[in-house]
């Protein structure tokens, strides 16, 4: 594009272009000029080929535009436009070379009608989501099971904020609820709303946030479709459930939250437990805990008496085995007893300090001794050595 056009730098040994080069020309400027574009118009030329392909002209008062959508494409679409009907179209430029005329290449067809503005807005920045990963299903993150503090991003007057209060009451009434009021609807509605999303990092202790608002008409909802708000809601640091109109309305807010309800109801429903559900699997739990715990209990009673008949009849062979040995080690003490030989007629000398007298040189004349026979002791003195 930052090159010259050279008229001269024709292939023919004339110095003319030939058709086909001014087309193919005509067509890589183009191209490169013009990438894809969003055309506002009116269908006229309507035609639809057994290859499903659609060519029709695009108008309006000042020029037209020959168009193209191929059957890959428009297979997408609920139906035919029909002749006359205003519409927005997204496509590529280009040149049809055989015929020389200027063609866009259609990939998205929007009818005029039916919310063409807000749907061609809505669909620029579902794009730029998109292309920043926002829309991505691996993002989404699980809501916690049982949580303490819930926020609820609404208006204040609203029926959603009363039917979001009065199911978590019902539901689950030991959580918490934040209200951040917002305004929903209206010019003042998208900053609003972004500055109340903005709030929730500084909330400490969170565990889900419900962002929503009652049903309306598809204008009144456009403050959930701006890119602002759906950035701002990717940017809550904890899941959030987005409940935006009616069930079959669908928002950027409801594509990039991690959980989309039908209904404000509905949203709070998905955030919260059932407390009577809750109760009764826990009651489930306790009695199979029970059960659980008695069976072992009388297990092991069982189990500890016989141990017990064992260790019993073990203490009982051990004593009986030790006093057979205690038996024989007495007689064999007994038969050893210096008694066992007193009781023979034998008596034993000890002199005062209780030393045995053994030999005949131990008896001093004149000293006194005392003798051990079997049924006592004698007092004695020597009257003369032996």
């Amino acid at each position: 594009m930052g090159q010259g056009l050279d008229l001269f730098a024709a292939a023919s040994p004339d110095g003319a272009w030939t058709v086909a080069q001014v087309t193919r020309r005509a067509r890589a400027v183009i191209e490169a000029g013009l990438t894809g574009l969003w055309v506002r118009g009116e269908i006229s030329g309507f035609k639809a080929y057994d290859s499903g392909h659609w060519y029709f002209t695009l108008r309006d008062r000042a020029a037209q535009l020959r168009c193209v959508m191929w059957a890959s494409e428009n297979k997408r679409l609920p139906a035919r436009p029909d002749e006359g009907v205003q519409v927005f179209v997204f496509g590529t430029p280009t040149v049809w070379e055989e015929r020389g005329e200027l063609r866009l290449t259609v990939r998205e067809l929007l009818a005029g009608d039916t919310g063409g503005p807000w749907r061609l807005q809505f669909e620029r920045a579902r794009a730029a989501l998109e292309r920043d990963g926002l829309l991505d299903p691996a993002r989404k993150r699980p809501i916690p099971p049982f949580p303490r503090r819930i926020a609820v991003v609404t208006s204040r007057e609203g029926a959603a904020l009363h039917d979001i209060i009065a199911v978590v009451t019902r539901r689950w009434p030991v959580a918490e609820i934040l209200v951040l009021p917002t305004v929903v609807q209206g010019q003042a509605a998208e900053p609003s709303l972004v500055a109340a999303l903005a709030l929730l990092s500084r909330l400490k202790r969170l565990d889900v946030v419900i962002v929503g608002r009652g049903g309306g008409a598809k204008e009144d909802l456009q403050a959930f479709n701006s890119e602002r708000v759906a950035r701002a809601v990717a940017a809550v640091p904890v899941p959030v459930i987005s409940a935006v109109g009616h069930e079959t309305d669908v928002t950027l807010c409801d594509l990039v939250a991690d959980v989309r309800a039908p209904t404000p109801s509905a949203a709070a429903e998905a955030a919260t437990p059932d407390r009577e559900t809750v109760l009764a699997h826990l009651d489930r739990l306790a009695r199979g805990l029970t059960r659980g715990l008695r069976t072992p209990t009388v297990r092991v009673g069982e189990r500890a008496a016989r141990v017990a008949d064992r260790l019993v009849a073990s203490m009982e062979l051990w004593f009986e085995r030790s006093d057979g040995r205690l038996r024989a080690a007495g007689a064999r003490l007994d038969a050893l007893s210096p008694l066992r030989v007193l009781g023979r007629g034998y008596a034993v000398a000890r002199d005062a300090e209780g030393h045995v007298l053994r030999r005949a040189a131990h008896f001093v004349p004149g000293a006194g001794f005392r003798l051990r026979v079997v049924d006592g002791e004698v007092a004695a003195r020597v009257e003369e050595r032996p």
